[in-house]
Order: C-alpha cells, then sequence, then structure tokens
C-alpha cells in the first residue's frame, strides 16, 4: 500500500521564519553606518527551513563577511553572529548578539 500526503498539510507545517520590521531596522541601521564607513558594501537575506539568515559582504563576489541567524526553535533557539564557520555571539535578543559589532576604542602606540 502506498500513503497519500497532501502537500497543503506539509506546507501548514513547515513554519516561516523571518525578521520582523523592529529587527530589520535595527540591521539595516547598522549595515547602513557600516556602507557610511567604507567597511560593508552588499547584504542578502536568506530564508532556511527553520532560521532567516541576514548576510554581510565585503564584497559582491566573496563569501559572507558575517551572516546574522534568527533560529527561534530548538535548544539553541535566538540569534546567533557567525563569521564564517565562527560562531562569534549567541544571545536571546538581536540586541545582545549585536554588541559584538560595537567599537571598542583602542590606542595604538607607534
Amino acid at each position: 500500500m502506498s500513503n497519500l500526503y497532501r502537500l497543503a498539510d506539509q506546507r501548514a507545517r513547515r513554519r516561516i521564519v523571518s525578521f520582523d520590521r523592529r529587527e530589520l531596522s535595527r540591521l539595516l541601521g547598522l549595515y547602513s553606518m557600516r556602507v557610511a564607513s567604507g567597511e560593508w558594501r552588499d547584504y542578502a537575506i536568506d530564508f532556511r527551513p527553520g532560521m532567516a539568515i541576514f548576510s554581510i559582504f565585503r564584497h559582491t563576489s566573496e563569501q559572507p563577511l558575517f551572516a546574522i541567524a534568527k533560529v527561534p526553535n530548538g535548544a539553541q533557539g535566538g540569534y546567533v553572529v557567525y563569521n564564517g564557520p565562527r560562531k562569534l555571539a549567541h544571545g536571546d535578543s538581536l540586541e545582545d548578539v549585536l554588541g559584538v559589532f560595537d567599537r571598542k576604542l583602542r590606542l595604538l602606540l607607534g
């Protein structure tokens, strides 16, 4: 016997994860400040099963310099900032993980 699956039922089970207006505003605000300073040049937003990813590029043709992922489900739910395969920050709120991008003043002796 074969099993019959309704595609509409399968689509309803899949929950689409996306950034809300407040999150996008915060991400694009950070992005625009770094574009103005000449550090970043392009971005992309991807929606994968169970997560939304905001990727930041230095050059359009390269791999993403940073990726900010929203993962609401699972034991590691929340927000994660990646630099390539390295996890830079993990937190429950977007503001917590975006603290990675805060500039720190350093004294340069030379």
